[in-house]
């Protein structure tokens, strides 16, 4: 199992990144997807969550209407488009494949290994 994040990086407040999360391993089309942030100090915080089939999200208050989340079942990709970004962004930004019990069979998370966001003028 993989989850790879990539596009994070320094950017200017106001400015924007886009983050791709890669996976392989599992079977992506039936997780739902969430990328979660870590600043220093501070708690792990939900950015945003996709249901499976791409209809359903949701964000955390901080970012609402500043990011969106997409996902590409065909590619295995997750994304997350950060648009307006302030410092208060800055954080290491983790993917996430929400593990989910179906009947008898348990399907485990899984979580990449992060990508650093820095907002700095």
């Amino acid at each position: 199992v993989q989850l790879v994040e990539s596009g994070g990086g320094l950017v200017q407040p106001g400015g924007s990144l886009r983050l791709s999360c890669a996976t392989s391993g599992f079977t992506f089309s039936r997780y739902d997807m969430s990328w979660f942030r870590q600043a220093p100090g501070k708690e792990r915080e939900l950015v945003a969550r996709i249901r499976s089939t791409g209809a359903i999200t949701n964000y955390g208050n901080s970012v609402k209407g500043r990011f969106t989340i997409s996902r590409d079942n065909a590619k295995n990709t997750v994304y997350l488009q950060m648009n307006s970004l302030k410092p208060d962004d800055t954080a290491v930004y983790y993917c996430e494949a929400e593990g989910y019990t179906a009947g008898i069979f348990y399907y485990p998370n899984y979580c990449g290994q992060g990508t650093q966001v820095t907002v700095s003028s």
